[in-house]
């Protein structure tokens, strides 16, 4: 019975994050909206990349950057998507306190907003990564893909930013009008310690030691072994991460998902009972 009635709330959460998402516009200009916007941010990369090498696109580090921007969409948008079904249920429409106090189960309520939101950046994604491909040459063979790394890393990964975004939900309840900022803070170190475009090593060394500690540092080795295990063997000694196995990238990344879970829920019910008690669970900030 529970859990017919949290997949129901699933469901309709979903739906309801559908039409937040896509009610603005009709579902042909939609469709070329989510096609053009990832392939927009991907090639201002790639034209900084392209001004500063002279051209030079067919490498294994441009393939090696390419695929981990391509990833970092899941980071920007999962990560803020979770985080803004609070901000936007408080401040835009009004109605938190409303859902809060509803008879569902209010994870599983945000769990079901985030997941169009993955829903939408997995198409971005896998256009992109197809963009980079078929025009610009990244090193990516469909036949050569290591499925049992890849599928594995990439459904972990979503959950430790589910989980981290429901921390930063938790922080959205306490504070002000600084909750954007503080997610686009959060996704920015990741971006630069996390090897997303840059391995690790060109860190300085007390830099690579917060890397190490960062679920994202082995989600993105993860990812780039499955999908192009080549493509890091034509970079040798320069991730940082060579000397771990496949099985302990994974493991070490379950591992460190299971400690963020533990993290993110001691934070988010300290933020909600904190916000209880104040009285801030539908204190907007009239902006």
């Amino acid at each position: 019975m529970a859990m017919s009635h949290d997949l129901r709330t699933f469901k309709n959460a979903a739906w309801l994050g559908w039409q937040m998402e896509a009610n603005w516009t009709d579902p042909f200009v939609f469709a070329i909206y989510s096609i053009v916007k990832p392939i927009a941010g991907s090639l201002i990369l790639v034209f900084m990349y392209l001004v500063i090498t002279g051209g030079e696109t067919q490498t294994p580090f441009f393939s090696y950057m390419f695929i981990g921007n391509a990833f970092y969409m899941f980071i920007a948008e999962v990560l803020f998507g979770v985080t803004w079904v609070i901000h936007d249920d408080r401040e835009h429409y009004m109605t938190l306190k409303q859902v809060y106090i509803a008879p569902i189960n209010f994870y599983t309520y945000i769990l079901g907003r985030a997941a169009i939101k993955i829903a939408i950046t997995t198409i971005g994604v896998v256009i992109t990564l197809a963009f980079g491909i078929l025009w610009l040459g990244v090193e990516i063979d469909l036949t050569a893909v290591d499925w049992l790394v890849f599928v594995p890393a990439l459904l972990i990964g979503l959950l430790t930013i589910l989980i981290m975004g429901l921390a930063l939900g938790g922080v959205t309840f306490l504070t002000a009008q600084h909750g954007i900022g503080i997610n686009e803070g959060v996704a920015g170190v990741f971006y630069v310690l996390s090897g997303v475009i840059f391995p690790i090593t060109v860190l300085p060394e007390w830099a690579q030691k917060i890397s190490q500690v960062l679920p994202v540092t082995y989600w993105m080795e993860a990812l780039r072994r499955g999908l192009s295990p080549d493509l890091l063997a034509a970079l040798p000694g320069t991730t940082g991460l060579e000397g771990f196995s496949n099985l302990q990238i994974l493991l070490t990344l379950v591992f460190s998902t299971i400690a963020f879970v533990f993290i993110s829920v001691a934070v988010f019910r300290y933020a909600d009972r904190t916000a209880r008690r104040k009285g801030k669970i539908d204190w907007t900030t009239a902006y």
